[in-house]
Order: structure tokens, then sequence, then C-alpha cells
């Protein structure tokens, strides 16, 4: 028998999986750039076979935190698949990214790094070469892996050519499109008939049921609901004489822009803003119900892959998440898109799945950030993680655990020139209380008390009993920008909080 010390290290590593008794724990050398660090990561195996949970990984684009039957909002909408994965696993019910755009949104996913850190700072940055994803972690764990769907980073890099980190590779460019699209599949080009979300399906459902004898991860990657919103047609129009409901703060009156920044009001007339969206291509009421119609595909997607585990007999040894790569504002402040701190914007749909590991009905009240992700699938692949990854791993909230967890969040956005009306933003959440720092505007910044105003419509940023917490919270993020490198983007730190700049010096910003 070949021994350990010639074995080559994924054949050592894969015959581990296959069944080693008890705790090991194996040093994996840096090779070729592989791990960031360059030095030696521990993986852990646990159980008495050793036999690893596979892992898919489901992320829609765009998906709001609300828009699911089981929230109640919109009323009309129905989605039993995804009312499925929290009755009968878990609801991360405050789930958010740590910038609200596609591209770092989705490299803070795979790195476990915020956006300054992994420096896909908007969608149009380049990916740098020296990345890691923690889907290599997984092949060096032994797992045999799989990307399907929209990538979105590297628009001038070819970015829908195979990527490290997957074994199968299944995308297309840019935004891709809802029907006929052009797909890459390892490489070669295809033009393939259909509607983009059941494509994407029928792909992942071919690739799982694939002989194997090593763990598997899938990553797939959804276009729905990134607008312009196509739904299938066998859902198009089906919500057309529903009654769509208009938030509170969408009205145009003094009353709901009172104490908002400048620009917030000025975006309500902007493509991104409900008076003007999309240069008046589409009805406000009518973005929604188109929206929603998309969705259901998207619902029909995780219900086939959910009983495929459940007729394969895989769903014991899986663990499924569903996630939306970032919010979407339905209205609110006279906003659609994303970009903004605002809680439509950031927060994001997150559901668990894992019969025997997951307890039904199990509700999640800690803040869980999107730099999470890729440290919670290592940890239940037994790796540890990483030095550079910001993120820690949920999987003990998930089994029912209650570790001490973090009591706040930080938010960044930069600028870009394709979107003046949204300036580079920074904040932090608490619990209860959210501020929410501009940069390069002459306007006024934001707080607010989340447990009184859920709906963020009374910026207390003036308030004189809030302004020694304030002071606290400006200073707690920038003490976060620059022990993480934050400010290398660049952004320089004023010599105080600004509470509104019309109170203001000049050159005091």
């Amino acid at each position: 028998m070949k021994s350990k010390k010639n074995m080559k290290r994924r054949e050592f590593l894969q015959n581990v999986v296959k069944g080693t008794a008890g705790l090991v724990t194996i040093p994996v050398i840096a090779q070729s750039g592989l791990l960031a660090s360059r030095n030696d990561i521990e993986i852990s195996y646990k159980g008495g076979s050793g036999k690893k949970r596979n892992v898919i990984f489901l992320l829609s684009d765009d998906h709001r935190y609300d828009y699911m039957s089981f929230m109640g909002n919109p009323p009309f909408l129905k989605t039993p698949n995804m009312d499925r994965m929290a009755r009968e696993g878990a609801h991360l019910e405050n789930a958010f990214v740590s910038t609200s755009l596609c591209s770092p949104s989705r490299a803070s996913i795979l790195t476990g790094m915020y956006a300054h850190k992994h420096k896909v700072v908007d969608n149009q940055s380049p990916v740098n070469d020296d990345l890691l994803y923690f889907p290599q972690y997984l092949q060096e764990a032994g797992y045999e892996t799989a990307f399907m769907g929209k990538w979105h980073m590297g628009e001038k890099q070819g970015n829908d050519m195979p990527r490290k980190g997957f074994d199968k590779w299944i995308s297309f460019k840019g935004q891709g499109e809802y029907f006929d699209p052009e797909l890459n599949i390892d490489g070669k080009r295809i033009r393939k008939k259909g509607y983009i979300t059941e494509i994407l399906t029928d792909y992942a459902l071919d690739w799982l049921k694939k002989d194997r004898d090593k763990p598997f991860f899938l990553y797939l990657s959804h276009k729905a609901v990134h607008a312009m919103f196509k739904p299938s047609p066998k859902y198009k129009g089906k919500y057309d004489n529903e009654k769509v409901p208009h938030p509170a703060s969408m009205a145009d009156t003094p009353e709901n822009y009172e104490g908002k920044p400048l620009w917030v009001r000025l975006q309500r007339h902007s493509w991104h803003g409900v008076d003007y969206m999309y240069y008046n291509q589409i009805d406000f009421d009518e973005y929604v119900r188109r929206y929603c119609e998309t969705l259901l595909s998207l619902d029909d997607s995780i219900g086939r892959i959910l009983d495929y585990l459940d007729e394969s007999g895989l769903a014991e040894d899986t663990v499924v998440f569903y996630m939306g790569d970032n919010g979407l504002m339905m209205g609110e402040h006279g906003l659609i898109d994303k970009r903004q701190m605002y809680e439509e914007s950031i927060r994001v749909p997150f559901l668990a799945y894992a019969p025997g590991l997951i307890k039904p009905g199990t509700k999640i009240p800690q803040m869980i950030q999107n730099i999470d992700v890729a440290p919670t699938i290592l940890d239940i692949a037994g790796v540890e993680k990483p030095a550079q990854m910001d993120g820690r791993s949920f999987l003990p909230l998930l089994k029912g655990e209650n570790p001490a967890w973090r009591d706040r969040i930080y938010y960044e956005y930069y600028w870009e020139r394709a979107f003046p009306m949204t300036p580079t933003m920074f904040g932090i959440r608490t619990d209860r209380y959210k501020y929410i720092y501009y940069w390069g505007v002459w306007d006024t910044e934001e707080f607010y008390d989340l447990k009184n105003d859920p709906n963020e419509m009374h910026n207390l940023i003036n308030e004189p009993q809030y302004q020694e917490l304030i002071q606290q919270l400006y200073n707690d993020l920038f003490t976060w920008l620059e022990k993480s490198g934050g400010n290398q983007i660049p952004v320089k730190r004023k010599g105080e909080f600004i509470r509104d700049a019309r109170n203001c010096k000049v050159g005091c910003k």
C-alpha cells in the first residue's frame, strides 16, 4: 500500500474523507499560491466514519429579505418552497450584506472578506488573481465542486470563463439573459433554448445525479430576480389583478423627507427613483408584479433541489442554504435599486435546511453577514477558518447552540461613476441603532432608532439626547476602518462627526 508520506496531498485527503475514525488533524501546506497566508492550515475531520456533509449554496440576485410568503409581504406572493425551508429548517431573520451591490457582495461571499480587503468595490472592479475562494479549500478537503450561474466579477476579464475552485463550470457573461441564454460550459460557449432559471436548475440536478465517491459542493447562482424582470411564460401575468401595497415612506411629502439627506430626495427623480424609474420604462405597480412573478421560478428551483435530495436519500447528508446577494428598495423613501444602507437594501433572505442537523422551525435572531458564508461552509466541511477571512462560522447557531455573537455589523459602499446619485457611505448597525456616514457630499448624515422607527423615517442625527451615542458609533466605525485597512480605498477620517452639514463651517468635511 502506498504510504501516506509518498501520497499526493489531494489523494491523501480524499482517502481521509472516505473513512477515518475519530479526529484527524492534517496540515495542508500552501502550494502555488493556494492559501493566502502561505502558512500551514489544519483541517480537522470529525465523526466516527469521517463522512462529510454535502453543501448546496443557492444564491439569488436582488431578492429582498421580506418578499417570501411566510413573511407576508406582499400579501399575494406565494413561495411554498422558501416557506418549506423556513418551516423544516432555519430562518436567519437578521441577515445582511456588507456592501449592497452584486459584485462586492458576491466577492465577500466567496472570500469571507469585506470589500475594502478583497478590492472588488463595484461592478467594474478587476479581480485580483491572488484572491482565494472558499471552494478552493473545499477541493483541498476532498470535495467535488461546481459553479453554475451568474459570476459577475471582473467585467473586463471575460467573466464567464472558468474560475479556480470549481471542478464543473457553467456561467454566462455579465447579467446574462432570461431567455435562450449563451452559456459557458467548462470553457465552451453554447446557446441554450429556454428560461434561464429552469435551465440552470436542470444542469444542477444533472450534476447532482452523478455517481461520485466524494462529498460535493454546488454553488447555484441564479440570474433571477435582477431587473429588468422577465417571468417564465407560465407565470407572466399571474399577479396582474393584484393590488400592490405602497410603503408609507414612498409618498413625496415634506414629512417623509424631513431630516433626510438631499441626495435621497433628488434620487427619487432619477432612473433609480419611483418618479422616473428606469427612464420611465415601467410603472411602479407593474415593476412589483413582474418582480414577484419572476421570483416564482426561483422558488420552483429550490423545490426541485429539495425534492431531489429527499427522493435520492441525500437530504440527511446535505446542508442547503438559500440567500440573496443584496436587498432591493421597493419604493421606500421614493427609491428603487440598492446601494443605500437602508434596511430594505442591506437585508437579505437567508434560509438553511439540513434534516438531522437543524431543528425544524429554528429562528436565528443574531446578525449574520455575507462574510460569514465562507467560514460557515468550511466549518461544515471540518476546515478551520483561514486567517484572512473577516467573517465567522454561524454553524453553532444552526445547531441550536448559543455562542457569544457580534452586537454590531459594518457597511461600506463606494461611489460609482455610472451611478453618481448615490454617494460613498460607511455605516454601523447594532441591534437597535444605525449610524450612516456619507463621504464626499455636502449633506446630512443619518441616525435611526430601529426599535421605535423600523421604517427609518425619522432621522435623529441632531437630537441632543443621542449625541454621545452617535459619537461612540462614529468612533467605532472609523476604528474598524482603520484597523481593517479600510482607509486605503481611500477615505480620510474627519476630526469629528458632523451632525448636519448645513451647520458646518467650510472645510470641515
